[in-house]
């Protein structure tokens, strides 16, 4: 679905993933007055945001339902370099404005804008400990922001009651912004079901948690302008990212070739 919101909504395909290109700037500007619109009387409904990587690129390739969820979305943003580098070559006139737009970014600017008055924040997903360290470091870090609730749901597939009694939770709280930190692909379908059932601004940030909560080590910042994040976090974790970055490489690398030379981009 297409907001209005959004200052460039014609998305920009890389593999079956349409990027919503922007900078990071006014990616953060776009979140919060998208978190002041929503709710209220006359309010606009509900905005899913996405934050694509190569993974996410390899995963749309495999399942043609969760690209179709992520084309539904109205901001899929650019959350890794590879990204980066592939989009300002296949559409060199936006390139400019392509810039890396990381969910863990985004969420720190976000909060930096926050007051008293708005937006309201909500957390949804990781551990109880991490939810607890995190809190701790926002109130910290950003004390005039409001973190409305915080739920940490049990590792398993949620129920139709469980899914009633959560919407129920963020509706009570207040919340205009709904951060998700539930995994790929799990946190994507859980954006999508929140943009449509309540009036928030629900975002699909995946390791940020444990960044800002300092839970898990992040890539220095050498190794994120090189687009080797992932090779840092494969090292940090090998058993549960091994699979996940040997096969999401190779299956994101043929899909920017393919994306290249359908804009002319590489020689075939």
């Amino acid at each position: 679905m297409a907001s209005p919101l959004i200052p460039s909504p014609e998305a920009r395909s890389i593999g079956r993933v349409g990027f919503t290109v922007m900078p990071l700037a006014s990616a953060i500007t776009f979140v919060v007055d998208a978190s002041e619109a929503v709710g209220g009387e006359g309010g606009h409904p509900g905005l899913a945001v996405h934050f694509c990587n190569a993974y996410n690129v390899a995963l749309a390739r495999k399942d043609a339902e969760y690209a179709g969820l992520l084309g539904r979305g109205d901001a899929v943003f650019s959350d890794g370099v590879p990204i980066t580098w592939v989009g300002k070559r296949a559409y060199p006139a936006e390139a400019a404005a392509w810039e890396r737009v990381y969910g863990p970014d985004v969420m720190r600017g976000v909060f930096s804008r926050s007051t008293p008055d708005g937006p309201r924040h909500y957390l949804l997903g990781s551990t109880p400990e991490t939810l607890r360290l995190l809190q701790t470091k926002l109130a910290a870090d950003f004390p005039g922001a409001q973190v409305v609730g915080a739920d940490s749901p049990p590792f398993r597939p949620a129920t139709p009651d469980d899914l009633r009694d959560r919407d129920q939770r963020i509706r009570e709280s207040g919340a205009t912004i709904v951060w998700v930190g539930l995994g790929t692909p799990r946190q994507d379908v859980e954006v999508a079901r929140l943009a449509s059932a309540l009036p928030v601004v629900a975002m699909a940030v995946g390791a940020a948690f444990d960044f800002l909560a300092g839970s898990k080590p992040q890539a220095p910042p050498w190794m994120q302008r090189s687009g080797l994040e992932w090779a840092f976090r494969l090292a940090s974790e090998p058993g549960r990212l091994g699979k996940r970055y040997v096969w999401g490489n190779s299956v994101f690398a043929a899909e920017a070739v393919r994306t290249l030379r359908g804009r002319g981009g590489v020689a075939s």
